[in-house]
């Protein structure tokens, strides 16, 4: 940077220091809307953090191997058969994989003595199941409980509506995949906390009680759930799957990106019987849900766009003032010899000087908050429990979204800030100098 350069920036920092107040004013304001930024970025990761943690946990792998098997043309099941040669070509052909579990698919009504609930079931083995053991909140009972032939789990919300608690007896009623209906008794041996819109019609119970209700032998299962080290790997894994099981000569499905209850229509309604795969990732096993995060980053850059509006009119106005003040003091500089793109650098430079130091400030403000948002637990109320997926408040702010938010409004700052500069630059020396007020 040349002196003239470092001049500019000195003189800069001295008028905001010159005119402190209204700098304290202006530099809050934007502080205040960097910090809400990075707190609502941090909201959105944190919401898709836990959509992620909770979609994986009760209803998707990061990649699934799943499918339909139709015993005739206009009925299927989502059911896998000889899963077990599944998981052999799995384990050989996907080294990214960090563990994989088997998960039976049902769909049935829960009845207790008082009440009534349709639900999706999952059959579980909790033996083997170290992620769910991480992200499932038990408020009474035990998750120990679900290696107990027709054991059941339950969260909190259908536990009220169906009046039971721990050690209580249910009946599940089913229609089974070859068209009879059929029922079982289980215990209810666990209450999981809410964790929002995806606990609201799941449940889990012990996976050989759930091939009893259907009638399953040891070698069908729902799905093959695989979780990865990395989570980036996630689509390549995913193709490279559909490719090796084609070649391997088992029948795959065309892609899909729905959950597999929504494609129970068009599976019936086409001409085939016997097995086909659908391998499909967690993205598209939630789909149903993904509009939420949608809506709220619509929302947020609505909100944003009000916000920066407001500032932007404000440090417009800050500036008309300064130049106005500093009317006399442009004519005598243009006077002396500096030139107009010379003008136009010293009044950027403060815009941008401003913007800097202010969205700095805001950044580690909103990320100070967020974090002690988080760590204080805030209980979220019911119907935002629903859309946050989770029973506590969690914002988790990170450093790509920091600097883009930083930077972003330092940006848009500096360019709010050309007009006024450009207008001050254009300021004839003579008009200037005579300048009175």
């Amino acid at each position: 940077m040349t002196f003239f350069g470092r001049m500019l920036w000195v003189i800069a920092f001295r008028s905001l220091l010159q005119h402190r107040v209204r700098t304290l004013i202006l530099g809050a304001a934007i502080a205040g809307v960097t910090a809400l930024l990075v707190t609502l970025t941090g909201a959105f990761v944190g919401i898709r953090t836990t959509l992620l943690l909770s979609a994986t946990t009760l209803m998707s792998g990061h990649v699934n191997v799943a499918g339909f098997y139709k015993a005739s043309a206009s009925a299927g099941a989502p059911v896998v058969t000889n899963y077990k040669k599944l998981r052999a070509i799995i384990d050989r052909e996907v080294p990214e994989l960090d563990y994989v579990v088997q998960r039976g698919r049902g769909w049935a009504k829960l009845v207790s003595e008082s009440s009534s609930q349709q639900a999706g079931i999952g059959g579980i083995d909790i033996t083997n199941e170290p992620g769910f053991r991480q992200v499932v909140q038990v408020k009474e009972g035990s998750l120990d409980g679900l290696t107990k032939p027709n054991a059941m789990l339950i969260f909190e919300a259908q536990a009220k509506k169906l009046g039971v608690n721990v050690g209580d007896t249910m009946t599940i009623v089913a229609p089974t995949f070859r068209g009879t209906s059929n029922t079982v008794d289980v215990i209810v041996v666990a209450i999981a906390a809410d964790i929002g819109m995806l606990s609201s019609w799941n449940t889990f119970m012990n996976d050989q009680g759930l091939r009893q209700l259907y009638q399953l032998n040891d070698e069908s299962t729902g799905a093959l759930q695989l979780y990865l080290k990395d989570l980036d790997q996630v689509k390549p894994v995913q193709e490279r799957l559909r490719k090796v099981l084609a070649a391997e000569g088992f029948e795959l499905m065309d892609p899909d990106p729905r959950p597999y209850f929504a494609k129970f229509d068009s599976v019936n309604r086409e001409n085939w019987t016997g097995q086909k795969l659908d391998v499909t990732n967690w993205e598209e096993e939630t789909s149903f849900v993904q509009w939420i995060v949608t809506a709220l980053t619509a929302l947020a850059t609505i909100v944003i766009i009000v916000l920066m509006a407001i500032i932007g009119v404000g440090i417009m106005n800050v500036m008309w003032i300064s130049i106005r003040e500093r009317t006399r003091e442009i004519g005598t500089l243009r006077a002396v010899g500096m030139q107009r793109d010379a003008v136009l650098a010293m009044f950027v430079a403060e815009g941008t000087l401003l913007g800097v130091m202010s969205t700095s400030v805001g950044g580690l403000l909103g990320v100070l908050g967020s974090l002690a948002l988080t760590r204080a637990r805030i209980a979220l109320p019911p119907s935002w429990q629903f859309v946050f997926f989770s029973e506590r408040l969690v914002i988790s702010p990170t450093v790509f979204w920091v600097l883009t938010s930083v930077g972003f409004i330092t940006v848009a700052i500096t360019l709010i800030s050309i007009i006024p500069s450009f207008l001050a630059a254009r300021l004839k020396p003579i008009t200037a100098m005579s300048h009175v007020g």
